[in-house]
């Protein structure tokens, strides 16, 4: 685990200036000295979480077959557009470089009616080609060869399919307004929001770690990597994964989020009842009724505009309505269910 890697060519930012010897305050702690090797090639700019994934590998190979294919019909739909336009603009080319043949236009000679449609046509085909290479190559050529965070294909062939996977996450551009997390209550709060619902237990359990890309949080591919040559190494069990969170502070330099450190027996009753609530849909056969609802608290709650109490009243009568349409009474299967009032959704 020697391995570096350092963001667009520039090295890391080195050491923490001065850490203390005491340690940081709560919800911060040191990382675990077992995790010192992978933690030395994580990029200090980026927050991480780390999970292990519990689906079956037969599960995995299904949901990672879906973007092998659709790279694949889009490198196929490449070389047969390259295979047919190519000939065309060497042509064209020539015809620039002063090698009359079929596509050069003698103007003088020309009415505005033939000029007209054929550049129409020449400027349609680049413009086609353009995006194609400028937006959507990029996909097939990430997915197979992208260097800087490794890429899936890589990903796969080193590390297989397996029933408990490490999952390494990499926060994505809203990590460039991130300052000081341990002394700004302001932006304690902000990373907050961010992680809290990424590391949401029905969350991580629900999906497998293909499917946990977001406008927030992107997988990284080589981190992935490294995590499990650890573990195939016996440098670390894969337990040592299990959902940490790691950010850079140049005081205490890496350090850990201890997000369980105010849960107690309120929250793993709360989440029993949400647990029970789930059985219950999925008793009536309308357990996407639950998915559903856990997607609307999630994007809702970590919106910009906040998540206060007109917020959540707007969000419960939404969620009401989506239950009534599928003609289950949210209130009433809650309370047989889980034996309570309705929640503060």
């Amino acid at each position: 685990m020697a391995r570096q890697r350092f963001p667009s060519g520039k090295p890391k930012l080195g050491p923490a200036k001065s850490k203390k010897d005491d340690g940081p305050p709560a919800p911060f702690k040191r990382p675990p000295e077992v995790l010192q090797p992978f933690v030395d090639t994580l990029d200090e700019r980026h927050v991480y979480i780390t999970h292990v994934d519990n689906k079956p590998a037969d599960f995995k190979r299904k949901i990672f077959a879906v973007p092998v294919l659709m790279n694949l019909a889009l490198a196929l739909l490449f070389a047969y557009r390259a295979y047919y336009i190519l000939p065309y603009y060497l042509q064209i080319l020539a015809s620039v470089l002063g090698y009359p043949n079929e596509t050069t236009m003698v103007v003088a000679e020309m009415e505005w009616a033939d000029i007209a449609p054929e550049v129409a046509v020449r400027a349609l085909s680049f413009m086609l080609d353009f995006v194609l290479v400028v937006f959507v190559w990029p996909w097939p050529f990430d997915f197979c060869l992208a260097q800087e965070h490794g890429n899936p294909v890589a990903w796969r062939w080193r590390v297989g399919f397996r029933d408990r996977e490490v999952v390494v996450r990499r926060s994505r551009k809203w990590d460039e307004a991130k300052g000081d997390v341990v002394h700004d209550a302001g932006q304690a709060s902000l990373l907050m929001s961010r992680i809290g619902p990424a590391t949401s237990p029905l969350l991580v359990a629900e999906k497998t770690g293909y499917l946990l890309m977001s406008k927030e949080w992107d997988l990284d591919w080589a981190a992935m990597v490294d995590a499990h040559t650890m573990v195939d190494r016996k440098m670390a069990a894969i337990e040592a994964f299990k959902t940490v969170i790691l950010v850079f502070h140049e005081e205490y330099g890496w350090l850990c989020v201890d997000t369980k450190l105010n849960e107690g027996a309120e929250e793993d009753e709360k989440r029993r009842h949400v647990f029970a609530f789930r059985d219950a849909l999925a008793a009536v056969g309308k357990e996407d009724l639950f998915y559903r609802w856990i997607e609307i608290i999630q994007y809702e709650s970590t919106q910009p505009s906040g998540f206060g109490p007109e917020k959540q009243e707007q969000v419960a009568k939404q969620i009401r309505d989506l239950f009534d349409k599928e003609g289950i009474n949210f209130d009433k299967l809650w309370n047989e269910s889980v034996g309570e009032s309705t929640p503060a959704m």
